[in-house]
């Protein structure tokens, strides 16, 4: 029987799941929460109530439309979905999303598992900061512990002078205060978990970032094979011990001694998973939407080599957005449909795909030759 779809989050995620569930006839009908009427996802056909994400009221009435809830952001309100749970299907479940929206609970609940992190601790005060750098040694970072995304919310703590301007700048929400890795290489592995406990990983990439935003992914990453096994097994070793089924971004700090310690957990399809749209022959999006389904996972495995890029509104302007023309035979451009510029703000990406016996310093050399050519390289 075909189900209705409901998704928390209506922006460029919600966007590509919506244009995913098109293809799967078990979804009739995708309805989005989202506080921007006329959002990306609305634009490809869903029916948008107008909210916030958190609120309780407009969660309730989508819920009371939906067969099943999933999410696109991590800032819905977690207590009003666990009290929804009798009445309509959410996954990834609640309770994983509460861990996940709190840095601090999330990095305490991948020690318990014994899941490697970086080290932290939870602090209250100037002086459990001081005392957290004397422990870790300079620099640190400081965390917002909720709300915080592409960098936002994170300060990194060089010397004790540095304290007060960076509790100023992060001022209200509760802190953590995490060792400083200097890691080499920031990886991700994108895996799901289907409601039977089946797992299938997408192989790991590597992210590249731009003032804290994701800008490239190198799909696949440029790493031994060895380590590329480690990530994903660290990935599945994850997703088992969360409850909920779906895909989730698992990013990870590559250390120079080969050490992998996670960074973050997604509870959603992820950035540095949009190349599976042209890479893989199933999309990370069509695999989230099989996942809660309940459906068999399908092949995670590449047909090709890919580099996704992000294009991110101009660092100077606010206003109308002129999409790029990108017309390379191997670049696929995904604008999504956001009608003003910010800066930094991520409009769209572009796909470039190549045969394995291509090379990746070949796509890379064609990625150039594309920025140099159009406006992307901007921002």
């Amino acid at each position: 029987m075909a189900q209705v779809l409901g998704i928390i989050g209506g922006g460029q995620l919600g966007m590509m799941l919506a244009e995913a569930a098109s293809d799967i006839d078990q979804i009739d009908k995708v309805i989005v929460l989202d506080p921007t009427p006329g959002c990306p996802a609305a634009q490809v056909g869903a029916d948008q109530i107008v909210g916030n994400f958190n609120d309780a009221d407009a969660i309730r009435k989508l819920a009371s439309k939906s067969d099943i809830i999933t999410y696109e952001i991590e800032s819905g309100d977690s207590d009003t979905l666990e009290s929804l749970t009798d009445v309509v299907e959410i996954n990834p479940s609640p309770s994983t999303l509460r861990i996940i929206q709190d840095k601090l609970s999330q990095k305490q609940f991948l020690r318990e598992h014994n899941l490697p992190v970086p080290d932290f601790v939870g602090i209250s005060s100037n002086d459990d900061i001081k005392k957290g750098a004397e422990r870790f040694g300079y620099p640190v970072l400081l965390k917002a512990r909720t709300g915080g995304y592409d960098g936002r919310g994170n300060r990194v703590i060089h010397r004790p002078e540095d304290i007060d301007d960076a509790l100023e700048g992060l001022a209200g929400p509760p802190l953590m205060l995490e060792k400083f890795v200097p890691y080499i290489m920031e990886i991700s592995v994108i895996v799901a978990r289907n409601t039977a406990g089946d797992i299938a990983a997408y192989p790991a990439v590597e992210n590249i970032h731009h003032t804290n935003i994701l800008r490239q992914t190198i799909s696949p990453a440029r790493i031994s094979s060895r380590l590329a096994e480690k990530a994903g097994q660290i990935a599945m070793e994850t997703i088992r011990v969360l409850q909920g089924a779906g895909v989730f971004g698992i990013e990870m700090f590559l250390l120079q001694d080969n050490t992998i310690l996670i960074n973050e957990i997604a509870p959603r399809v992820h950035n540095s998973g949009h190349h599976t749209l042209e890479s893989c022959k199933t999309s990370q999006f069509r695999q989230h939407l099989l996942a809660i389904l309940g459906q068999k996972l399908e092949d995670t495995t590449p047909q090709n080599l890919a580099i996704m890029y992000n294009i991110l509104g101009p660092e100077d302007y606010t206003g109308p957005y002129l999409p790029p023309l990108v017309s390379h035979h191997s670049a696929v451009l995904k604008m999504y449909g956001k009608h003003v510029s910010k800066p930094l703000r991520k409009l769209g990406h572009l796909n470039l795909i190549a045969k394995h016996e291509q090379g990746m310093d070949d796509l890379l050399t064609v990625l150039d030759t594309i920025k140099e050519d159009t406006n992307i390289r901007h921002g």
